[in-house]
């Protein structure tokens, strides 16, 4: 069980007339965060600076972070460990400068860095990796709308649904809340559901 962030998120700030502009993203694995990192560091090629930091695994074990010209530990180091207090894993962030004339100093540097990575995963949509059991649910056409919303009111994860015979809906369920979450399933649909698990793995689900 794990937090990282979904999608991506872009977010911009102006300090002492420099532009900060913050890129952060759910990675999976080194070969995903360098080329995020090297997809930003080209998208603002012009940039004075593009520094990067990343967790890219779910044990916190694999991070890297990079000043990128700036001086030596007012950067890189300072976002990652924004991204280790926030308890996010599989998270890469890339903050790019525009230097507007004026120095901040070893301090500032600290604080414009850190505080842009802050801003911008607060704004993130946080999700929880957990194991879950997906699983085929096949419902009559006449139960389909009460199952959809048994689904959607059960915080589960909707995978997809397929229409032939029977509506058969995909779903994704916290492992832990399974034999509940199934036993409540049948007592709502007076047993008139067919199950099929399929696999298990960890699933984000949002929070």
């Amino acid at each position: 069980m794990y937090l990282s962030v979904s999608g991506e998120v872009v977010t911009v700030k102006i300090i002492e007339k420099s532009r900060f502009i913050t890129t952060s993203r759910h990675v999976e694995g080194e070969e995903q965060a360098k080329a995020f990192v090297e997809e930003i560091s080209a998208k603002y090629s012009d940039a004075t600076h593009n520094c990067y930091a990343y967790i890219c695994d779910k044990y916190g074990n694999f991070l890297r972070f990079s000043d990128n010209g700036e001086p030596q530990g007012t950067a890189g180091m300072p976002m990652l460990e924004v991204i280790k207090n926030k308890k996010l894993f599989e998270t890469a962030v890339v903050v790019t400068r525009y230097f507007g004339g004026i120095k901040l100093g070893a301090g500032g540097l600290v604080r414009a860095y850190s505080g842009c990575v802050a801003e911008n995963l607060d704004k993130a949509q946080k999700v929880e990796y957990v194991p879950c059991t997906e699983s085929l649910y096949s419902v009559g056409y006449t139960l389909a709308d009460t199952a959809s919303r048994f689904f959607s009111e059960s915080g589960t994860g909707v995978l997809g649904t397929e229409y032939s015979d029977e509506v058969t809906f995909r779903i994704a369920v916290k492992s832990q809340w399974l034999e509940s979450f199934e036993a409540s399933l049948l007592n709502r649909l007076n047993g008139r559901v067919t199950i099929k698990r399929l696999k298990e793995y960890d699933f984000p689900f949002k929070i």
